[in-house]
């Protein structure tokens, strides 16, 4: 029976004309191979997708020709191809971790399997069959960093939201408050880049959330980096992320801040603690967006918004060479100055009573009402700290106190008073002041650095970490400790 009115297949030259049709029909690529890996047959997908023609391929070895090297540009000897051994020793395989080499010299990602030819018992060859899956490998990794990211911004995500929960939302009605929130209001829906100052302890990070809240980037996590807390050697992966085996303990590919804020907001916290040499590279992702993970030659875009924030005067550290003056005003866009709580007092009964409501859920236990009396006294000290003190101060109170009552004892707590350019004259002298002599200036060093220790649950680095407190470096504050050989108690 014909089914047409050309091919009959029951004549064997119609019925191998039609098998050709079908073979050259077929999206994948087919190449038959001899017992010498010499090629036999390919079709015109396969020559289509390597770039070789049948003329070329036909007669010469076909690993030479698609099979010579790896993806990554090594030799690959016939022998420990899985395709020698289809038509070898006639074992089938499988892959889809592999790439076939077009004749202009690019490779792509190919599926394939090889099944050798038998006849009588006898090993004649292999077909090949594969099909380019560059554009699934792509996808797929496109998924996985995807999900990394998700992980990753998830994680974020979840110490954010402790943290915002234990700190509490910007309070207070007093009029350098009030000015702050205005600022907010303005450069929160645009994507100016804003540097945010003040002492530590003053509030920035809340300042910054409150930006991104009202920004178009805020359905995207805030990604945060405390400069002050990343060791020299591990800037660059900690920013821009970096390849497996691009460097000792790179045991996998990492994700940078700027690839997980992509879109939306990077909070760069002491951004004065970045190393100049860095720097540099910095500002070129302000400027231009791209950059480079340790260890890749690929450029990656980044769509960042930047908000910074430092404790340190950065015109003073340009004015000193110790900050690049092209990236301060790249950051400087719109500066937000947070005054210490010293010169917004009118913000302490709110914000006493907001801590005590929160600390009091943390420690679950109920809490008292700040009388009269507390209110004259908190509101009497100059907090060196600022807010993170007053929050310490309060949840210190509440854990000592017994009676109901809070105690603060703040006439035992050092209090730092900033004077610059003023000399003392004589008449200024107090002899009713102790004079401490140098071995009781040391102790007193001492005494104070474990006083901050003990208060931070000996944590050193990071928000609310001794070393932030004492408004010294972490480094130096590592070198005090081994120095004083202080130890934590047990």
């Amino acid at each position: 029976m014909k089914t047409n009115d050309n091919i009959d297949p029951a004549k064997p030259n119609d019925l191998l004309r039609l098998n050709k049709l079908i073979l050259e029909s077929v999206g994948e690529g087919i190449y038959g191979l001899d017992s010498e890996g010499r090629t036999t047959f390919i079709n015109p997908a396969a020559e289509k997708m390597t770039g070789f023609s049948a003329e070329e391929m036909i007669g010469n070895c076909q690993h030479k020709l698609v099979h010579h090297s790896r993806a990554d540009g090594t030799n690959y000897p016939q022998e420990k191809c899985p395709i020698y051994a289809a038509f070898r020793r006639g074992e089938v395989f499988h892959t889809s971790e592999e790439v076939f080499w077009r004749k202009d010299g690019t490779s792509f990602s190919v599926e394939y399997i090889s099944t050798p030819i038998w006849e009588n018992m006898k090993l004649l060859g292999a077909v090949v069959v594969f099909k380019d899956i560059t554009e699934k490998k792509q996808a797929e990794e496109e998924i996985l960093q995807l999900r990394k990211k998700l992980e990753l911004e998830n994680a974020y995500l979840n110490e954010e939201v402790l943290d915002a929960q234990a700190y509490g939302d910007i309070i207070g009605n007093s009029p350098a408050l009030e000015t702050i929130l205005r600022q907010i209001e303005m450069v929160g829906p645009t994507d100016a880049n804003v540097l945010i100052t003040g002492e530590s302890g003053t509030g920035k990070e809340l300042v910054a959330r409150e930006i991104h809240n009202r920004s178009s980037r805020k359905k995207r996590t805030m990604i945060k980096v405390n400069c002050s807390s990343i060791p020299k050697e591990l800037y660059e992966s900690e920013f821009f992320g970096h390849v497996k085996g691009a460097f000792t303990g790179a045991i996998q590919d990492r994700a940078g801040r700027f690839s997980l804020a992509d879109g939306g907001t990077l909070f760069l916290d002491e951004i004065g603690e970045v190393p100049l040499d860095l720097q540099s590279k910095l500002l070129r992702v302000l400027q231009e967006g791209t950059f480079e993970r340790i260890g890749d030659e690929k450029t990656l875009h980044a769509d960042v918004r930047i908000i910074a924030a430092t404790n340190r005067s950065l015109k003073e550290e340009v004015e000193s060479k110790n900050f690049r003056q092209d990236l301060y005003y790249r950051l400087n866009v719109f500066p937000i100055e947070v005054p210490p709580l010293r010169d917004r007092k009118e913000d302490i009964p709110l914000l006493a009573s907001s801590f005590l409501q929160l600390i009091g859920k943390k420690l679950n236990r109920s809490f008292p009402k700040l009388t009269k009396a507390n209110m004259v006294e908190l509101q009497g000290y100059d907090w060196p700290g600022n807010i993170r003190e007053l929050q310490n101060v309060i949840e210190r109170a509440m854990i000592t106190s017994k009676s109901g009552k809070l105690l603060f004892n703040l006439s035992n707590t050092v209090k730092i008073v900033k004077r610059k350019n003023l000399a003392i004259t004589p008449k200024e002298w107090n002899t009713n002041i102790s004079i401490l002599t140098e071995e009781e200036m040391k102790l007193h060093d001492r005494q104070n650095i474990l006083n901050a220790l003990n208060q931070c649950d000996w944590k050193i680095t990071g928000s609310n970490g001794a070393a932030e407190i004492l408004e010294m470096r972490p480094t130096t504050l590592h070198s005090k400790i081994k120095k004083m050989e202080l130890k934590r108690p047990d």
